[in-house]
């Protein structure tokens, strides 16, 4: 059957607004907290430990009872209330503890009443007797009490490791400290819990998973998965932090709409929100590093601890995921890589947008920037040597495929002019004796795929209305990246009808059942194709059902915008919908799809865990100021590969927006614990999300054109939420570079990221002062 010959609006690979952008500007999109309140809605509030690890020896909760508008009080002791509610079932997460809390903030009661504002105040009213108990709240501390690991550690090797570190020309070993992030999200945690007549329970939850929020829901009422459904028409914003971290609220939610009958909400406050929920893990590494005078890696060797917090959570497959991606662009002939996720006394971290593989990427550029300033070399020097080829093998024995590194940076070393545009920051820096400027250029490989296997699948599910109309449902969720109106594109392409025409229904498990996160930047991969599949399956029964009614073979077929030709003669959509009907063929389809290719052992270290790559570079240029330590980011280019773009737009926005966030977590934003294990860092008076003053003076950003995905995947795009991210590495090198500008580039000011302007200024004390016992000429190895 032929294609369509005419364009409808809104067809794929064009540029199309997001579908509910005037909405999100207008503040006509409904979020849960938005939603109308059931009559009877009781409100929750949390009560919170106030230490780090301590027992639990009294719990005075009568005042709390017997204030004003209260209806019920939980604990941990209430049936479901301990319901284990860990993503990978490790039974380490109750709902709440009985008899030990194990981090500071962590809660232990809830209560429930008429207002928001009577539960909070009468959350206060509780008398909670502690006895402390040691707590580790550090790695390094972790390390020291042997306090143990949240999941088995992994180790990727490949080669000869030893035999290649000894015989190295050169070799050098470093330690670096890389911050956690919060999420940050516009919207906070919120779940509205409504039970049914029939014992059932509908959750309204700003979840990733609703799947995963259905199942721990059902556990903790000791219902089935059917009697429980989860809906979710948007998020103000994950990034990963409603992945797991949404199940709290909602199971709480739910035990107590089950306990009174009544709905109820739980949407707690943002500092609230902030000390209970788990963040970007951070890392600290031991690297060491084989190489020759060439800046040619040899061999290299580390060791990557994060602190994972109280709880399994999903900090195992975090970690492996940084191991993945130690890697970064770069080949390293030989090379053992192993992971420590170490428990604290601290809240548990998550996952967070690259899902420990920017941790990893730090390390990669990291290791290139030392043997750069060993060798004498330019860092992108440095990095072009060493770029993965066609065929090479990463740490894990996948090869590599369709990986176009070298033409990435080709084409961007051009765009940016950076050779020119570094002797011209030279010559500024020679006269400059305070601002110094630096420039970096830096690749982004990023593996696409859930690495649990089982997680690569997605249904849709297209009803076609008697009067021609479309409603689509898929199982992934619309957080502000634009799935929705991508996986709409690939339904009005199959269908050949104006964009206007599909209208998307709510996520919801009573539709699509056993749906996957919205997460691994897979959600248009999967849905997209899981769309297509039922949109096809409609397409060739409404050609069947044309080619019987009106007597023609069906090479005499032609979908065209709007209408189907047939033979002739041209029927139009509603006509033929119509016609269809009134025959009692079926107009509504199912559609799955399940990535195929990828398989992963755990215990061996080995297979192909990820579908494809997904590429990119970015070349930063800042000036920093090093009396304050404040820094300008004067320009950035970006060059990032979608392959086959679904949506320019949506795309080019994800990549701003993953940029400018990679920007925060490496530039400004800190997370500080006291010594008792407290968040001090919990709100946007003590935590610094970038500004509108903090974005780049010049911001070009470009897709990388003529490079469709090798790989069937939907239309030959490629996956595009998470990898931007990791273009912001530009920026901390960048920084590095300028700070390295005081000693002539002899030493490498190995800048820990955040680099907030305390971090810049010690980096600037370091390299000042290894340089004034430090020869020139004598390198920094």
């Amino acid at each position: 059957m032929a294609e369509p010959i005419e364009r409808i609006r809104g067809d794929l690979h064009a540029a199309i607004a997001h579908d509910s952008a005037e909405a999100h500007v207008t503040g006509r999109a409904l979020y849960v907290d938005d939603l109308v309140e059931p009559k009877g809605c009781l409100h929750l509030a949390l009560g919170l430990s106030e230490r780090a690890r301590a027992r639990i020896v009294a719990l005075e909760l009568d005042t709390v009872r017997a204030a004003p508008g209260v209806v019920l009080v939980l604990t941990g002791r209430d049936p479901g209330a301990s319901a284990d509610i860990s993503p990978v079932h490790a039974g380490d997460e109750p709902v709440l503890p009985t008899d030990e809390v194990v981090y500071c903030g962590q809660p232990i009661f809830v209560v429930a009443a008429e207002t928001r504002e009577q539960a909070r105040r009468a959350a206060r009213l509780a008398r909670v007797v502690y006895e402390d108990l040691p707590a580790v709240l550090g790695i390094e501390e972790a390390r020291t009490a042997g306090r143990g690991f949240v999941c088995e550690p992994l180790r990727l090797e490949r080669g000869a490791v030893d035999p290649a570190l000894a015989t190295a020309p050169r070799r050098l070993a470093g330690r670096m400290r890389i911050g956690g992030q919060e999420h940050f999200y516009l919207e906070g945690q919120v779940a509205l819990a409504v039970p049914g007549v029939e014992g059932e329970m509908l959750v309204w939850s700003s979840t990733q998973h609703p799947t995963e929020t259905q199942l721990l829901v059902a556990r903790a009422l000791d219902l089935p998965m059917a009697a429980v459904t989860v809906r979710c028409r948007r998020l103000g914003g994950g990034f990963g932090g409603k992945e797991t971290q949404a199940n709290l609220f909602a199971v709480l939610a739910a035990l107590v709409a089950r306990r009174t009958g009544r709905p109820a909400k739980l949407r707690p406050d943002r500092d609230e929100d902030m000390i209970v929920t788990g963040k970007r893990h951070d890392f600290l590494v031991d690297y060491e590093v084989g190489f020759g005078p060439d800046g040619r890696i040899h061999a290299v060797r580390a060791t990557l601890a994060a602190r994972c917090g109280f709880s399994a959570d999903l900090s195992g497959p975090v970690t492996d995921r940084a191991l993945f991606h130690a890697d970064n662009a770069y080949h390293y002939p030989a090379v053992r890589l192993v992971s420590e996720p170490w428990r604290t006394n601290t809240c548990s971290n998550t996952a967070f947008r690259g899902f420990g593989g920017p941790q990893g990427v730090l390390v990669a550029e990291r290791i290139v920037e030392e043997v750069a300033f060993a060798t004498g070399l330019d860092p992108l020097e440095v990095r072009r040597r060493n770029l993965y080829r066609e065929g090479d093998l990463t740490p894990y024995h996948q090869p590599i495929e369709d990986v176009p590194l070298e033409a990435i940076l080709d084409e961007l070393e051009r765009r940016a002019a950076y050779r020119e545009r570094r002797r011209a920051i030279a010559a500024f820096n020679a006269e400059s004796p305070v601002l110094k400027k630096g420039i970096a250029l830096t690749p982004v490989k990023f593996g696409i795929s859930f690495t649990a296997t089982w997680y690569n699948q997605a249904g849709a599910l297209l009803h076609v209305y008697r009067d021609g109309s479309v409603l689509l449902a898929h199982g992934g969720v619309e957080m502000g990246q634009g799935l929705f109106v991508k996986v709409a594109q690939v339904v009005a392409h199959e269908l050949a009808l104006d964009l206007e025409r599909i209208r998307l229904g709510t996520t919801d498990t009573g539709k699509v059942p056993n749906t996957s996160a919205t997460a691994a930047s897979s959600g248009s991969d999967l849905n997209g194709m899981a769309a297509q599949a039922a949109a096809r399956t409609l397409k060739e029964r409404l050609a069947a059902f044309a080619a019987e009614r009106w007597s023609v073979p069906a090479e005499q077929l032609a979908w065209l915008p709007g209408r189907l030709r047939v033979g002739n003669q041209e029927i139009a959509w509603e006509e033929l919908v119509a016609e269809a009907y009134r025959a009692r063929v079926q107009l509504w389809a199912s559609g799955f799809y399940r990535t195929p290719e990828i398989h992963w052992d755990r215990k061996a270290g080995r297979g192909r865990p990820f579908y494809y790559f997904a590429c990119g570079a970015a070349c930063a240029e800042v000036t920093v100021d090093t009396l304050t330590g404040a820094h300008r980011i004067d320009r950035v280019d970006v060059l990032h590969d979608c392959g086959r773009s679904l949506n320019p737009a949506v795309d080019l926005g994800q990549i701003e927006g993953g940029l400018v966030q990679g920007i925060g977590w490496l530039t400004s934003e800190e997370l500080v614990w006291d010594e008792e294990g407290r968040l001090r860092t919990h709100g946007p008076s003590t935590y610094k999300i970038p500004t509108a003053g903090d974005r780049p003076r010049v911001a070009n950003i470009a897709l990388f054109e003529g490079a469709p995905n090798r790989k069937p995947t939907i239309h030959r795009s490629r996956a595009v939420g998470e990898p931007p991210l990791m273009l912001a590495t530009a920026v901390l090198h960048a920084i590095s570079d300028a700070v390295a500008s005081l000693a002539g580039h002899r030493i490498c000011p190995k800048l820990d990221p955040p680099a907030t302007p305390e971090a810049v200024l010690a980096a600037v004390e370091r390299v000042r002062a290894r340089a004034a016992g430090d020869p020139p000429g004598t390198g920094a190895a």
